[in-house]
């Protein structure tokens, strides 16, 4: 006949393991960086003039005028820009010009002047805070 143990067993420490917190930690950031929408770069470089003034600038319709007067608009460049933007609604949000410092006012007028004679009334200029 052989003998039996009746005493306790030894008790194993009961902590929490961080394995599973970590898992899901890792499953949101890999979540998040596969939602999320990344803007694609400005199609020409711009240096917005400065501003005081607080606002909050939106993604919307927005045309790029380079330092040297280059026109872009989405995927239109120079004298095709004005073609895309005739087909713009004019009752739509207003239209949002991000034009470099360097360009001179003159330029920035003449833009301006089309897109009114577009019927395009409402734009708004973009300028850097201070």
């Amino acid at each position: 006949m052989s003998d039996m143990d009746f005493s306790q067993p030894r008790r194993r420490s009961r902590t929490d393991s961080i394995v599973p917190m970590i898992n899901i930690v890792f499953l949101l950031l890999i979540f998040f960086l596969m939602t999320a929408t990344i803007a694609p770069p400005p199609p020409v470089e711009v240096a917005p003039p400065e501003s005081t003034a607080e606002g909050r600038v939106e993604r919307q319709r927005t045309l790029f005028v380079a330092a040297d007067g280059r026109l872009a608009f989405g995927e239109a460049r120079g004298g095709e820009v004005f073609d895309a933007l005739a087909g713009l609604p004019m009752d739509g949000p207003p239209l949002l010009i991000r034009a470099d410092r360097g360009v001179p006012g003159a330029r920035v007028a003449e833009v301006i002047s089309r897109l009114g004679a577009l019927g395009l009334g409402r734009v708004r200029l973009i300028v850097a805070g201070t």
